[in-house]
């Protein structure tokens, strides 16, 4: 009967087993609906609609399960040989140990059982926390692997695209230009190869437009970088003169070694470089037009010039160059040649000195180049001297070119430069964003995407932005107004982009501007544009998505253009041209029919009502891009009471010359329900147009390179990915913040990791990438239906993006990462602001922990899908807190093993000491930590090579990196852990500014206080305490590997806000700091006092998620609480006072002192309102004699007692945190305490407290501020990265300004 029970318990898992091996038959029955199919499958059968048919195709199963078989096979038997199988004999050894004597009173009798309870807890912690590295390490190599397979990082810089860009044109041409093109009429190899030179041309020359628009190169490195149009009967591709650098002069210098050989072994000795043969044909070609071009058309000269060139022509055609002219004098002929080009560079051209250069270079071109000496009747005869005999050559033959050719002499530029560069420009560009831009661009050219259609045959598509009310453009005086510190926005960004600053000036000088003071009077438009675009403004975003339009544009323009049409880009030569003159017209509306931007501006009526400058802006960025919509929610106010609320869509009519509604939609009632931001896109959802529609947020930017790429990514949605078509496609983000500061390097390298390796793992092998922030693509037509692309409730959806892949993923959608596109994206770039972002985002994973979202995919999902969704969601928050668990229970069991006498016992024994060196090793473990910062350093050795990526790992330690991430995971812990504690997450406006400004004491108090502050000075306490009762502790050396690493934490905590705070340890600027934390500590305010300017407001909004938590919320609170205790327990029983008694008694005869401590404050706070105003006298005469009764207590327990003065230490110790302890219950039980007498001395002490706290946290602070040449150390620590890019940042801090 048992094994009959066993099989009908059985039967189900072993269906269960086989559904998962074969994953389309389970998927083909959760479809069906009937009956008897419930009947068989009721253990996973669910009669919902969500979460049908959730599993992937057999390949992708057996991706992901080997994959996680892995990671669990390795955690498995690294847990059990390095962390189980080392305690099991210590444990047994601990548990024989005959009875002792404890040093307190023991409530669990004779056993030691707790003692082995308290080394296990931090090891089964450790044990279920390092299944996170474990995934880290996998998803590093197997990340690393893909981007491998997907031919990532092949071209790292410029020095590796040179060597690959004579293959660049054709994989433009195959993967940016429509399929039809290429299979037209085969065209014969010349033609075929000019055409798609001329159209890659076209693309590239636009590129570097768009660089020189953005500012990122100069126009000589515009020219350097150009590929420039097939003129001057040039017979080879003009490849960009940065490719031609310092060519000719080596094949020059490898003519001159081989002089004596034949051409086919000099000619193929120069042909082994292409760029190298190319340059000699150029300079060749071009010599001859120029020298024909200055030499009057119809006049001897130029037909003796012309027949010289058939002469050398014929030679070479028939291989005996060599071995008729004299190879040796070409270095002659070259500077020559040079002379004659800087003469004709000059503005003001010499005809006498021109005369003389073509004079010389006639007497050696003709009379001594060649090896065969002719006589002047020879020359004549052959048409190579003057009929004249008495007028000089040359003499009145020179005509110069039109000084105000352009084109002309941008040509000559581009000769001097071939003939004359010696370096090889591997320094062109300059800016470090643009080489970065134009690696990524060429790099991806040679990665798998599909094929691009027409821009008539593509996927149209829509661009959603939602806007608040944040910056739009800066303003004049924003620009100029400085801070504190004397900074303004503009000087600090003319520091930080020098370089762009640099062309900008060149930009508008060559667009009339005459003086640099006119930047701020003629040109102030295009200034405040220039700044915007360099911070996180709407102007920056709406730029980068109409590049979109741009791109389109073209692309329209390439797919229709003719072989005519192509070449006649050729003409394009000036400075100022686009390819856009070429347009026939019907581009724009191509472009219009496939592209719409939408930018949800809620509060855009209301902006327009004020008269707010911000109106203003939106309206001018209409007006200059005609592609983009704004929508907002219109407030009709009718009577007293009725208000009607409308949807509206408007853009800027060009013919009418001013904002016209497209749309108006009644809304049933106010749009904000639930969060702002996914209302506010859900509301503009509905004007978007065509097949996909883009989220992008208020902080991105978007490159034109990469919108060429769009149409592309769009064809994916019709590629299936296991056994699905997209619905979300993935795509990567750039980090355009991480040049401001040091942190802002971190935090760009750490988000970095994330949106590549990190995802990419995620959408291949896991296949459970969610969408995690914009700028993924949504299958339009797929979301409409099944809700949008946000869910909006208040509170649980805080973190409204990644909602989207849940409904997604439920859905039988399917999520994909796509890294040949990028888009721009900002980061918040100063420590408050990124830890405001790291508690919004924490508290929302402690929220998504409650929805009915996680709850279905924890339960349809299978076993390895889910643990790769846990992992990489709610998993990774839930075990950044329990690695802070671990190392508080770490602490407290050594305390409590200390303070026991355990320690000592053990200690003693030697037997036993294996015990402790076991769990000594364990909090080794902790340091495996540094493993979660491998993804970053395996992602940067993948695209940077390996060595930039180890250099760059050791200077983010030598800047103090592991402090920051030692702050943000004690950020995310207490941040999570209040939110499943109690709730109350709420949404958390980082703000998008630079910073560069200092932040006050008080600022930093009230913002780390409760999450850092108070927890490292616990921690702190608890080492002390340690310290000076461990036996352990004696030894210096085995109490700091002990305890290095929790140290470490405890100094972080307290130490980051101020390393990480511009001016941190400015002596003055500390005074000035703690007199104003003082200030705001003692300043009682009123009933519509801010938290910033009174404590009390501050302290009664930081309990506010004690109002809302629940009964079981109260209970644990109250229990965690209880800790606090645990000081005055253990302590007592070391006092000398207690003689050696381990009685229950004398603890709680340790609370006649927590009571005459309160009873004193009590009386003096009694008297200090009573009589401190008016009665003087009687005020000073209360604490007289209250210090008087102290003073005698304290003489007579030391006259008639053992206690000491140690003692009196070490019960600061043991009480300070009961009374904190005291005061943290109180918290909990506010509704009852609140119209007591009692509440009023909460409130009291719980000041002196938080001024205690104040003062502990200042005193290192003000000590490195004392020290010398500290504050100078912490600005190289915090600037670095921009120091090493030649800016002046102790200018910006001391704001000595020269100009």
């Amino acid at each position: 009967m048992f094994l009959q029970a066993v099989l009908v318990f059985v039967i189900p898992e072993l269906l269960a087993i086989l559904l998962f091996i074969l994953p389309w038959i389970r998927n083909a029955i959760e479809e069906w609906d009937w009956s008897f199919v419930y009947l068989f499958t009721w253990w996973f059968h669910t009669r919902t609609f969500v979460g049908r048919g959730l599993r992937e195709g057999l390949v992708d199963n057996v991706k992901y399960t080997v994959f996680w078989i892995l990671v669990l096979a390795s955690k498995f038997v690294f847990s059990y040989f390095l962390q189980i199988k080392p305690m099991v004999a210590p444990t047994k050894a601990i548990l024989k140990v005959n009875i002792f004597q404890y040093k307190w009173h023991e409530f669990f009798g004779h056993s030691n059982r707790v003692a082995v309870v308290v080394m296990w807890m931090p090891v089964m912690l450790i044990y279920f926390t390092d299944l996170q590295i474990w995934y880290a390490i996998f998803s590093s190599f197997v990340g690393a692997t893909v981007g491998l397979f997907s031919h990532l990082g092949e071209i790292r810089n410029i020095g590796q695209l040179r060597l690959r860009f004579q293959f660049f044109a054709s994989a433009m041409q195959f993967n940016l230009m429509p399929e039809e093109q290429l299979l037209g009429p085969k065209m014969n190899l010349i033609e075929s190869s000019q055409v798609e030179a001329t159209r890659f041309a076209l693309i590239w020359n636009e590129i570097m437009m768009a660089f020189r628009e953005e500012d990122l190169i100069s126009y000589k490195e515009l020219e350097l970088l150009e590929l420039p149009p097939n003129c001057w009967n040039v017979r080879v591709i003009r490849w960009p003169c940065v490719l031609l650098c310092n060519e000719l002069l080596l094949a020059l210098s490898q003519a001159l070694e081989l002089a004596e050989a034949p051409d086919s072994w000099i000619w193929l000795k120069i042909s082994q470089s292409e760029y190298r043969r190319c340059a000699v044909i150029e300079a060749y070609d071009c010599i001859r037009y120029l020298l024909l071009s200055v030499v009057k058309y119809g006049s001897e000269e130029n037909s003796i010039v012309g027949k010289f060139f058939n002469e050398v022509d014929g030679h070479i055609q028939i291989g005996k160059f060599a071995e008729n002219y004299n190879i040796c004098l070409l270095p002659k002929i070259h500077s020559k040649v040079i002379q004659l080009v800087e003469l004709l560079r000059k503005p003001r051209k010499d005809e006498r000195e021109t005369v003389d250069v073509l004079q010389a270079l006639y007497e050696l071109c003709v009379r001594g180049f060649p090896k065969l000496k002719r006589s002047i009747p020879e020359l004549r005869n052959d048409g190579l001297a003057s009929q004249r005999e008495t007028e000089l050559l040359f003499e009145n033959s020179v005509q110069f070119p039109d000084a105000e050719d352009e084109f002309f002499n941008r040509q000559l530029r581009r000769v001097h430069t071939i003939l004359t560069s010696r370096d090889s420009m591997h320094d062109v560009p300059k800016n470090i964003e643009a080489r970065r831009r134009i690696a990524f661009f060429s790099n991806s050219l040679f990665m798998n995407m599909p094929r691009a259609p027409n821009v008539e045959k593509m996927m149209a598509f829509s661009v959603l932005t939602p806007y608040y009310d944040e910056e739009v453009c800066f303003g004049k005086e924003n620009l100029r107004t400085p801070n504190e510190d004397g900074i303004s926005i503009l000087f600090y960004l003319q520091k930080i982009y020098e370089d762009e600053w640099r062309n900008f000036m060149e930009r508008m000088k060559r667009e009339g501007m005459e003086d640099e003071d006119d930047v701020w009077d003629k040109k102030s438009r295009e200034l405040r544009l220039w700044a915007s675009y360099r911070g996180q403004t709407l102007s920056r975003t709406v730029r980068g998505m109409m590049y979109y339009y741009r791109a389109l544009k073209m692309l329209a323009y390439l797919d229709s253009a003719s072989e005519v049409d192509i070449r006649a880009g050729t003409q394009l030569g000036r400075a100022t041209s686009t390819v856009g003159l070429l347009f026939k017209g019907h581009e724009y509306g191509s472009a219009l029919m496939k592209f719409t931007y939408v930018v949800a501006c809620q509060v855009y009526g209301q902006h327009k009502a004020k008269g707010d400058p911000r109106a203003e802006e939106i309206l001018h960025l209409m007006k200059n891009n005609e592609a983009l919509r704004v929508a907002y929610v219109d407030e009709v106010h009718l009577g007293r009471d009725e208000v009607e609320y409308y949807s509206v869509l408007v853009k800027y009519d060009q013919e009418q010359q001013r904002e016209v509604e497209v749309y108006r939609v009644r809304l049933p009632g106010p749009l904000k329900l639930g969060e702002g931001k996914p209302e506010n896109q859900n509301h503009a959802f509905i004007f978007t147009r065509g097949d996909a529609v883009q989220t992008i947020d208020m902080n991105q930017d978007n490159y034109f390179e990469e919108a060429l790429k769009m149409r592309n990514l769009l064809e994916e949605f019709k590629v299936h990915y296991g056994i699905r078509r997209p619905t979300i496609l993935g795509v990567r983000e750039n980090i355009f913040t991480g040049s401001v500061s040091s942190l802002a390097w971190f935090m760009s390298a750490q988000e970095t990791s994330f949106v590549t390796l990190g995802q990419r793992v995620l959408a291949n092998p896991l296949k459970i990438r969610m969408h995690y922030g914009h700028p993924d693509v949504f299958d339009r037509f797929w979301f409409m239906p099944r809700g949008g692309v946000s869910k909006a409730s208040r509170l649980i959806n805080i973190s409204e993006d990644i909602f989207a892949g849940f409904n997604c993923t439920l859905r039988g959608g399917n999520v994909t990462h796509h890294e040949y596109i990028q888009v721009g994206k900002g980061r918040d770039v100063g420590l408050n602001q990124i830890s405001m972002f790291e508690a919004k985002v924490a508290s929302g994973n402690g929220e998504q922990i409650l929805s009915r979202d996680v709850y279905r995919l924890g339960h349809r999902l299978d076993f390895f899908r889910m643990l790769s969704f846990y992992y990489t969601t709610v998993g990774f928050f839930f075990n950044t807190m329990v690695v802070v668990l671990t190392v508080y229970s770490f602490l407290w069991g050594r305390l409590y093993l200390a303070l026991s006498g355990i320690e000592g016992y053990a200690m003693e024994t030697s037997k036993n000491n294996k015990a402790f060196g076991v769990i000594l090793n364990q909090q080794f473990f902790l340091q495996i930590g540094l493993f979660t910062a491998f993804p970053m350093v395996v992602e940067n050795s993948l695209e940077h090579g390996f060595l930039p990526a180890v250099w760059d790992f050791l200077t983010m330690q030598l800047q103090l990196a592991s402090v920051f991430y030692t702050f943000s995971m004690g950020t995310r812990a207490h941040f999570f852990g209040r939110t499943i504690l109690h709730g109350g997450a709420k949404y958390r406006a980082t703000g998008r500014g630079f910073v560069v400004q200092h932040k006050s004491f008080a600022e930093n108090y009230r913002l780390y206080s409760r999450s850092h502050f108070v927890k490292a000075i616990e921690l702190g306490v608890i080492l002390i305490v340690y310290a000076a009762h461990s036996p352990m502790a004696q030894d210096s050396f085995v109490y700091l590997a002990m305890t290095l690493s929790s140290w470490f934490l405890v100094l972080s905590w307290i130490m980051a806000p101020f390393v990480f705070n511009p001016s941190g340890f400015d002596w003055l600027k500390t005074v000035y700091d703690f007199e104003d934390f003082l200030n705001w500590i003692w300043y009682k305010g009123g009933v519509f006092t801010k938290a910033e300017h009174s404590w009390e407001t501050w302290w009664y909004e930081e309990q506010d998620h004690l109002r809302t938590t629940g009964l079981w919320g109260k209970l644990l609170e109250i229990i965690l609480d209880l800790r606090y205790f645990m000081f005055q327990y253990g302590v007592v029983y070391q006092l000398n006072i207690t003689g050696g008694k381990t009685s229950i008694s004398v603890y709680l005869l340790s609370w006649i002192y927590m009571i005459a401590v309160m009873g004193i404050y009590v009386v003096m706070m009694y008297a200090q309102e009573r009589f401190a105003a008016k009665e003087h006298i009687k005020y000073r005469l209360t604490q007289l004699v209250v210090i008087s009764m102290t003073v005698l207590v304290l003489t007579l327990l030391l006259d008639l007692t053992s206690f000491t003065l140690l003692d009196l230490v070490s019960s600061m110790l043991a009480f300070v945190p009961t009374g904190w302890g005291l005061i943290s219950i109180a918290l909990v039980l506010r509704p009852f305490l609140e119209s007591t007498v009692v509440w009023d001395t909460v409130v009291s002490l719980a000041r002196i407290y938080d001024l205690l706290f104040g003062v502990i946290v200042m005193a290192p602070v003000a000590l490195l501020s004392w020290l010398p040449g500290f504050q100078a150390m912490q600005t190289r620590i915090l600037f670095n990265e921009a120091f090493s890019r030649g800016l002046q940042i102790s200018r910006i801090l001391s704001g000595k300004k020269t100009n």
